[in-house]
């Protein structure tokens, strides 16, 4: 399993879906699961960015797929990144 890191910002029509159901985004969590992506962990932040989303996928097209299935709704933008973990880095840098 590959994990990736999510970030996010609600769109306006995505701010009043929450407003309106907060428990929406652990909906979004099962519906992720049965796309084939594991939420790790999930954090609300300030900034640019509204949510910070680790999971993982078994592959890129199992991830690119859902998160076409996410922006297709207009509720979410998403940026997404492959995140490789440290030890296995350094391990690939010889």
């Amino acid at each position: 399993m590959s994990k990736y890191i999510i970030i996010s910002r609600l769109t306006d029509e995505g701010g009043k879906t929450l407003k309106k159901n907060a428990s929406r985004i652990k909906e979004m969590n099962e519906e992720l699961k049965n796309m084939g992506v594991k939420v790790i962990e999930q954090y609300a932040v300030l900034g640019n960015f509204d949510f910070l989303n680790i999971v993982e996928a078994q592959n890129e097209t199992i991830m690119a797929k859902a998160v076409i299935e996410l922006a297709s709704r207009g509720t979410i933008r998403t940026e997404t990144y492959m995140a490789i973990p440290i030890d296995e880095f350094i391990n690939s840098m010889g």
